[in-house]
């Protein structure tokens, strides 16, 4: 499961008439430590802001799912239930977790809810959708493996041969130690 931060940046934004105007804006980024957080944050954002911008906030969210779409243009934060029967007591049982999807409306948002949860084998329901403040979510892509010029990757023929060329050599440098000699000097 992930971990998603929620960091708020200030900076100076130009707005559609072109006139400079202080904003405090919230991403959300995936990461596993508040450190991790941080160091992401700010390389997304260089990217993303001309001139200066400090991070003002990085804080854990209760979002347990992010649900991207082609179509959305805005984060919408949706409450979903999900009800189990505790069979020991005969009752519903109700577990809260937020999703945020990128939709276009809260209709479209709620659709898009509908649809991901779909396939799930516990009922639930949609208590709530709102629009999020958030303005962009930066989920964790690993590190690409990729190969220094320098190197080639080995294939699995040239790994058993170089295996069985050590398993082969027994022969070393060191002189095997007599135990008999070694108790006489004792």
């Amino acid at each position: 499961m992930n971990t998603w931060f929620e960091c708020k940046a200030k900076y100076v934004k130009i707005d559609e008439n072109g006139r400079e105007k202080k904003v405090n804006e919230a991403y959300l980024l995936d990461a596993v430590s508040f450190s991790e957080a941080e160091s992401r944050i700010y390389k997304e954002l260089e990217t993303m802001v001309s001139g200066e911008f400090t991070v003002t906030k990085i804080a854990k969210t209760n979002v347990a799912e992010i649900i991207p779409s082609e179509d959305g243009d805005r984060w919408f934060k949706a409450k979903v239930s999900f009800i189990t029967i505790d069979e020991e007591k005969g009752k519903e049982k109700r577990t809260a977790q937020y999703v945020l999807v990128l939709a276009k409306t809260v209709r479209d948002a709620y659709e898009k809810v509908v649809e991901n949860m779909q396939g799930m084998m516990a009922d639930f329901e949609i208590n709530a959708v709102n629009e999020s403040l958030i303005m962009d979510v930066f989920p964790y892509f690993g590190q690409d493996d990729d190969i220094p010029d320098n190197l080639r990757p080995l294939n699995d023929d040239e790994l058993l041969a170089d295996n069985s060329a050590t398993d082969d050599d027994d022969s070393d440098d060191l002189e095997p130690i007599d135990e008999e000699s070694e108790s006489e000097e004792e």
